[in-house]
């Protein structure tokens, strides 16, 4: 069942989770997990980081603004949240903004994240600002120079009424055959369109459909090794002659 066809559904407010080997959450509504078995941190160090050229990319003043799909157990914020205080340029400014149709509880992210001690501080104070029942525009100040906003609602439409433009996307929707509709070519126009000329997107998904898609919406696209099991993913950069 895809995301889309659950918002026609009676659901609740937040997904049925179950939890695999302690710690890992799983969503019953989609069949999959919110990230991948062999580490999930690790994973997005590959796969989003490097695969949007960072920090290389966020190395000047001003705000740099990444955008997601699927903000989950908030695991990649807290990891692009520990490597920013790492490489931080002076005078820059970083804004992460995630779209999350099913926002989790606080106590659900604090468990899901507790295997990695290595985002300790991060999935502390994320937890500690997390609100019980989050709706609408969840935005924290988790810093001077850091600030966390996640839209709770339907993807597409959040984008389309989202000012601001990004520099970056994180692609971390479920996997493609479990949530097609949030791998369509309309939705990826959609980010292209909210991307500026050179700005790139990364994702672990690398199925032929999401390929055509992000192309047909104007990203140049490479293929690169994927993390652990996976074979394959994708990454990409708007080309400057795309136009809107």
């Amino acid at each position: 069942m895809t995301r889309e066809n659950l918002e026609n559904t009676a659901v609740p407010d937040r997904q049925t989770l179950e939890w695999h080997e302690g710690d890992m959450p799983y969503s019953q509504e989609f069949g999959d997990h919110f990230y991948c078995r062999e580490d999930g941190r690790q994973e997005c160090g590959h796969v989003f980081l490097s695969g949007n050229g960072l920090p290389g990319h966020w190395q000047r003043p001003g705000e740099f603004r990444i955008g997601e799909l699927g903000f989950g157990t908030g695991l990649n914020f807290c990891e692009t949240w520990r490597k920013w205080k790492e490489t931080r340029p002076q005078g820059g400014e970083l804004h992460f903004v995630s779209f999350e149709r099913f926002p989790m509880r606080p106590g659900d992210i604090d468990r899901a994240l507790s295997r990695w001690p290595e985002i300790d501080v991060e999935r502390q104070t994320l937890v500690a600002q997390w609100p019980e029942k989050p709706s609408g525009y969840v935005t924290l100040d988790v810093g001077s120079d850091i600030r966390l906003t996640v839209v709770c609602g339907v993807a597409f439409d959040e984008i389309a009424r989202f000012s601001g433009m990004f520099d970056a996307w994180y692609l971390d929707g479920f996997a493609p055959r479990r949530n097609p509709d949030m791998w369509s070519e309309e939705l990826m126009r959609l980010v292209c369109d909210k991307t500026v000329d050179g700005g790139t997107f990364a994702t672990y998904a690398a199925a032929g459909f999401v390929r055509r898609n992000l192309e047909a919406a104007g990203f140049a696209i490479e293929r690169r090794p994927g993390f652990g099991a996976k074979r394959e993913m994708l990454c990409g950069v708007k080309s400057t002659s795309h136009v809107a």
